[in-house]
């Protein structure tokens, strides 16, 4: 984005589509006057609904409409911002950004309503991340965390980090002007129990967030097994219709078929993947391939076997394969087809489940949604963008360099790599001036906000 703030700004915040009401929101210097233009109004007053028509540039009648004016710098912006409230469809509120254009106000690019908001100082990047993310929330927790980052959590947390690593600072710039004195060491001992406190509170931190991605993001299931043991059927009984063809041959499903379903309060992707063997025929082996990456980006793997089988080599592979791909993600071991004579052999697989995917699936049903709701049960705080573990993980990084000049008392070294510990924490709340990195960030928002 390389546009200017004084430039008045508008777009369409709300979804595409035909609704009871669309929102247009105006936001800079000339919003007011565009809104008295539009609506023949000689004034508005601030934070009240004014219900008033709504002209084009020709002066036609384009709607009845209500009219918020938020008064600068009490706008979530901080700049005068107006939101005209009208019918929603696919023309009126059409009709009304084009009336806005036309009386000299810009399209807004993606994001560029938060970008204002960040650069007047109305929000910090970790409050503007958790308003993106809130807006595309895959469950009632997740919307539940964003929320209080939206209110600062995070950024309370990000300061006292950074205050502590700045304390420490502290004492080796003192120090360094005593350069030619050997510190005590009580005083190097003291900085190594607060630089190991720190990374304990960071590596909670850390992993608290990897292993609760699923929950911002949105669980990924894969349900994974042999040919032919019921892995499309599984799939059906979870939508409740008919979406995986099933049959007796081997190798029916051959790519990977995928569906969103809500358990609990979890919005999830669901995984039906070609089975896993060795497969002579070009187009079944890329379906296999594609069955091991989806078992690499779950969160969660449904393995599943026939009861009414003997174990054989593709089982074996089978359990080897899931032993290698699934390192840090919940195994659900299955058996199925338990309403037919069993013949796989027991103590082989300690499963978790034993279901006929065709009678019924609720067990299931029941131990995903207790998995997803743990994920939440840890008080630690929780980073919610890649952007931010990675800050983190370069803070970490620092400080670990830090340890070794510290125990040579090379100081000049040791602050060089606090600092840029500081650098990295900050750049997750207020980072230092990166047009490119700002850009990209509030470019993957919506039009609007």
């Amino acid at each position: 984005m390389t546009t200017t703030t004084t430039d008045t700004i508008t777009a369409i915040a709300t979804a595409n589509g035909i609704g009871s009401i669309a929102i247009i929101r105006i936001s800079g210097d000339e919003a007011l006057s565009i809104a008295k233009k539009l609506t023949h109004k000689k004034d508005l007053t601030p934070r009240y609904a004014t219900l008033t028509n709504v002209y084009n540039h020709e002066d036609e009648l384009i709607d009845e409409s209500i009219v918020i004016y938020f008064k600068a710098p009490f706008s979530f912006t901080a700049e005068d911002v107006i939101e005209i409230q009208c019918h929603g469809g696919f023309i009126v509120a059409q009709s009304i950004l084009k009336a806005v254009l036309a009386s000299g106000a810009r399209l807004a690019e993606a994001g560029e309503f938060s970008k204002r908001a960040f650069f007047n100082g109305r929000i910090d990047l970790s409050e503007a991340e958790a308003i993106a993310q809130l807006i595309e929330a895959k469950s009632e927790d997740a919307a539940k965390i964003l929320a209080k980052q939206m209110k600062g959590s995070l950024k309370e947390y990000i300061e006292q980090i950074r205050d502590e690593i700045i304390h420490i600072l502290a004492y080796s710039e003192v120090s360094i002007d005593y350069a030619e004195e050997d510190l005590p060491e009580d005083l190097i001992e003291q900085i190594k129990d607060r630089l190991n406190s720190l990374k304990d509170s960071l590596s909670k931190t850390l992993s608290a967030s990897k292993s609760r991605e699923g929950l911002m993001q949105g669980f990924r299931v894969a349900i994974v097994g042999k040919p032919n043991v019921g892995k499309s059927s599984l799939l059906n009984s979870l939508l409740a219709y008919e979406r995986a063809i099933v049959s007796d041959i081997a190798g029916t499903t051959r790519d990977t078929v995928e569906e969103q379903l809500k358990i609990g309060t979890h919005l999830i992707r669901i995984v039906d993947t070609a089975g896993i063997r060795e497969a002579d025929d070009e187009i079944e082996r890329i379906g296999i391939e594609r069955s091991l990456e989806a078992i690499n980006s779950s969160d969660i793997v449904v393995a599943l076997f026939d009861n009414s089988r003997e174990i054989d080599s593709e089982d074996e592979k089978m359990i080897d394969l899931i032993e290698t791909h699934s390192e840090n993600k919940k195994v659900i071991y299955v058996k199925n087809k338990i309403d037919l004579e069993a013949k796989f052999p027991q103590g082989k697989i300690a499963f978790d489940l034993e279901l006929n995917t065709k009678s019924g699936v609720e067990e299931l049903v029941e131990l995903l949604k207790s998995y997803m709701d743990t994920t939440n049960s840890s008080d630690e705080m929780m980073l919610i963008s890649h952007r931010q573990i990675s800050a983190v993980e370069n803070t970490m990084a620092n400080i670990d360099e830090a340890f070794m000049p510290l125990e040579d008392q090379e100081l000049e070294i040791f602050s060089f790599h606090l600092n840029e510990a500081v650098k990295e924490m900050a750049s997750i709340t207020r980072p230092f001036e990166n047009d490119e990195m700002l850009d990209k960030m509030f470019g993957s928002f919506c039009l609007g906000k």
